[in-house]
């Protein structure tokens, strides 16, 4: 398998955490410029953003979460040569539940379709690496 073909999900991936930060930075903007939010309400940290600008933000949070584990996973399997075409589908499949789980995140915030899709995207990376592991482990 290519790197690009291995790398490809991945920089869609760091792509769409790039977006939701664009987005979270003019959406926090916006409500400081139009005195929505004062500075004094959220110089210390203080989640005091209002709606649209705290779901924006949680989304983009949210891909330092699972995300982190794919990102690890693509690391070890690169360079030891265990990146083959199903952990590359795979990685798809993941991208896309993160793709649309960021879509339902920043738009209805549907919690119900949101925790499916999480669950979905959970579920593929639990199954890259066992296989992985697996690989690893059993010398395959």
């Amino acid at each position: 398998m290519s790197v690009q073909m291995v790398l490809l999900p991945v920089f869609v991936q760091v792509a769409l955490t790039l977006a939701l930060l664009i987005g979270m930075v003019l959406a926090r903007r916006q409500t400081l410029v139009s005195g929505e939010t004062k500075i004094r309400d959220i110089a210390l940290g203080e989640p005091n953003w209002p709606k649209r600008a705290t779901q924006i933000g949680n989304c983009y949070r949210n891909q330092f979460e699972l995300p982190v584990l794919f990102y690890a996973l693509i690391a070890l399997a690169l360079p030891l040569r265990h990146a083959d075409l199903f952990l590359v589908l795979m990685s798809w499949v993941f991208v896309v539940t993160r793709l649309f789980h960021a879509g339902v995140f920043v738009s209805s915030n549907d919690l119900g379709r949101r925790s499916t899709i999480w669950i979905a995207g959970g579920l593929v990376l639990l199954a890259m690496w066992l296989y992985f592991a697996l690989k690893i482990l059993l010398l395959i």
